[in-house]
C-alpha cells in the first residue's frame, strides 16, 4: 500500500499543477469575457454570450473526454485538450484584434473545452486514493485553483499594457498570457503524469471493491437516478449555475459604475481565492465530517453571497459577496465530485464523469446566457435573487440525504426499528 501511497502523491502533484496553470488562464480570461462580449456585440444583452460558448464548450467536451480517458487513459484526454484550448487562446486573440465577435466566441468555445478536459482532473486523484482519502485528494486538485485565482485577475493589467504596446487591443494581453500558461501545463502532463492514474485506479480498487466490483457497470441514467448520485448532481449543477450567473455579470454591472478594470480584477480575484483557496478545508470536512454536510454548508453560503451581491455596487462590499460566491461553490462542488466518486465502480468512473460534468456545463452555460438577458431587462438584482432561489434547491437534497443516513443509524443501532 505504500507503493500506491507515493503513486498517489506525484499523481495528485503532478494534476495541481496542471490545474493550477490552466485555471489562470481560465480566470483571466472570465474577468474580460463579458465586456468583450457586450463591445463586440454592441450590447449588455451579448455580455453573457463569451461564457456561454465557453461552457456549452466545455458541456460538449465533458462526455467526449470521459469515453477518451476511458478508451487511452487521463494523460492523452487532459494533453489533447490543454492543445485545444491554446488552440481557442490563439483564436481568440486574432478575433479580438481583429473586431471578430464569431472568432472569439469560437475560441471561447475552444478553452471551455479545454476546461472540461482539466476539470475531470479532479475525478483522477480521487481513484487512485482510498475511500477515506478521496475528499482531500480531490480538494488539493481543486486547490490549484488557487494559484489562478490570484495570478489570474493579476495579469490582466500588465498584459494588456504589453499588448497595447504591439499595437494590440489591451484586452487581447489576457489571451496571450493564458496561451502560454496552457502550453506549459500540457507539456507537464504529457511528461510527468506516469503511470496513468486510470492504470492505478484499477490496481487500487482490487482492494477497496467498495463500488460493486472491478466489472460492475451500469448505466449513466442508472447510477444518476440513485438518491445519493442525484444529490450530488444537483449540488454540482445548482453550484455551478449559481456562480456562474453573479459571477459573469459582476463585471459588466461594476463597469456600469464607473469602476476601473483594476476594481475589476480586486473582485473577481477575492471570488476566486473564494473557490479555491479553502478546497483542503471542504475536502478534510468531506473525508471526516460527511459529504452531505458540505453540501448544505456550501448551498446556505450561496444563497447567503446571492442576496448580500446587489446590495452595494462598491469593492469592499462585493469583495466579500463574491467571495462567499467562490466558497459556496468550493462546498457544493467537492462535496458533490466526492459523493459522485464514491458510486462509481472503476467501469463506471470516466464515462459518468464525462456525463455529470456535460450536465453541469449545459446548466452553466444556460445560466451564463440568461444572466446576461435578465441583467439587461430586469437588472443586477433580479439576477442575484433568482440564483438565491436555484441555491435553495441543493440544501433541500443534502437535508433528505442526511435524514436518510440519520433514520439507517437509528434502524441498525440496537433497539432500533
Amino acid at each position: 500500500m505504500q507503493d500506491f501511497s507515493k503513486v498517489a502523491r506525484k499523481i495528485t502533484f503532478v494534476l495541481f499543477l496542471a490545474q493550477s496553470l490552466a485555471s489562470a488562464g481560465f480566470i483571466a480570461v472570465a474577468t474580460i469575457s463579458s465586456i468583450l462580449g457586450a463591445r463586440l456585440g454592441g450590447s449588455p444583452a451579448w455580455a453573457g454570450v463569451p461564457s456561454a460558448c465557453y461552457l456549452l464548450g466545455s458541456a460538449l467536451a465533458a462526455s467526449a473526454w470521459g469515453y477518451v480517458m476511458e478508451k487511452y487513459g487521463r494523460r492523452v484526454g487532459i494533453t489533447i485538450g490543454l492543445f485545444t484550448g491554446a488552440a481557442g487562446a490563439f483564436l481568440a486573440i486574432i478575433s479580438t484584434n481583429a473586431g471578430n465577435l464569431l472568432g472569439f466566441l469560437a475560441g471561447m468555445a475552444l478553452m471551455g473545452m479545454a476546461n472540461a478536459a482539466v476539470v475531470l482532473g479532479r475525478f483522477a486523484a480521487a481513484e487512485v486514493n482510498p475511500p477515506e482519502k478521496r475528499g482531500k485528494a480531490l480538494a488539493s486538485v481543486v486547490l490549484g485553483g488557487t494559484f489562478g485565482s490570484v495570478f489570474g485577475p493579476l495579469i490582466i493589467g500588465p498584459a494588456g499594457v504589453l499588448a497595447k504596446s504591439y499595437g494590440m487591443d489591451e484586452l487581447s494581453g489576457a489571451f496571450i498570457i493564458t496561451l502560454g500558461l496552457f502550453v506549459l501545463a500540457m507539456i507537464i502532463v504529457a511528461i510527468a503524469l506516469r503511470p496513468d492514474p486510470r492504470e492505478v485506479g484499477r490496481e487500487l480498487a482490487k482492494l477497496y471493491p467498495e463500488s460493486g466490483g472491478l466489472d460492475t457497470a451500469r448505466s449513466a441514467w442508472e447510477i444518476l437516478r440513485q438518491p445519493k448520485a442525484f444529490t450530488a448532481l444537483m449540488a454540482m449543477i445548482l453550484g455551478q449555475v449559481v456562480m456562474v450567473a453573479v459571477m459573469v455579470i459582476t463585471s459588466l454591472h461594476m463597469k456600469n459604475h464607473n469602476h476601473m478594470l483594476s476594481d475589476i480584477s480586486t473582485v473577481i480575484s477575492a471570488h476566486t481565492f473564494g473557490m479555491y483557496a479553502f478546497s483542503v478545508v471542504s475536502g478534510w470536512l468531506a473525508d471526516k465530517w460527511g459529504r452531505a454536510q458540505v453540501i448544505l454548508v456550501g448551498a446556505l453560503v450561496l444563497v447567503l453571497s446571492c442576496l448580500t451581491a446587489p446590495i452595494s455596487p462598491d469593492v469592499l462590499p462585493l469583495s466579500v459577496s463574491l467571495f462567499l460566491l467562490g466558497l459556496g461553490w468550493n462546498f457544493c462542488f467537492v462535496g458533490g465530485s466526492t459523493l459522485l466518486a464514491d458510486q462509481l465502480s472503476p467501469a463506471e468512473r470516466a464515462r459518468t464523469q464525462g456525463i455529470n460534468d456535460l450536465l453541469v456545463g449545459f446548466a452553466s452555460a444556460s445560466a451564463s446566457l440568461s444572466s446576461g438577458i435578465v441583467f439587461a431587462s430586469l437588472g443586477y438584482t433580479l439576477v442575484a435573487v433568482i440564483s438565491a432561489m436555484l441555491a435553495g434547491i441543493p440544501i433541500f437534497f443534502s437535508i433528505r440525504m442526511l435524514r436518510e443516513q440519520k433514520g439507517k443509524t437509528q434502524a441498525q443501532a440496537p433497539g432500533g426499528a
